[in-house]
């Protein structure tokens, strides 16, 4: 693969994260996954006005987005919590504002002169 194809696809991944992290609801199911424990549908839907098929479409964004995954037990599909997108994520923000703070000093510093 190219460089630029694999720029472009990561690119692409993170554009699905921060598109899939855009909503309350999707952010209230990874902040309901992040203990760790796979949970059902049931189960995440608890306490929400939603129904539990909206819940799943949500989830389906958010698996989509590699930012969760799924596995069926039984009857139920259990959703946990992928972090290494988020982490991809966080670095990518890190790196962009590291970029932001050296162009603001370089600014300061020709500012100061």
């Amino acid at each position: 693969m190219s460089a630029i194809r694999a720029r472009r696809r990561s690119l692409e991944g993170r554009a699905a994260v921060f598109a899939a992290l855009g909503d309350e609801t999707r952010l209230s199911l990874l902040g309901k996954l992040c203990g760790g424990q796979r949970q059902s549908i049931s189960q995440l839907a608890g306490g929400s006005s939603l129904t539990r098929q909206a819940i799943t479409k949500h989830l389906r964004v958010l698996e989509g987005a590699g930012v969760v995954q799924s596995a069926r037990v039984g009857r139920e599909s259990l959703f946990e919590l992928r972090p290494e997108p988020l982490k991809d994520v966080r670095a990518y923000l890190d790196r962009v504002s590291g970029q932001w703070d050296q162009a603001l000093a370089r600014l300061k510093s020709f500012v100061e002169r």
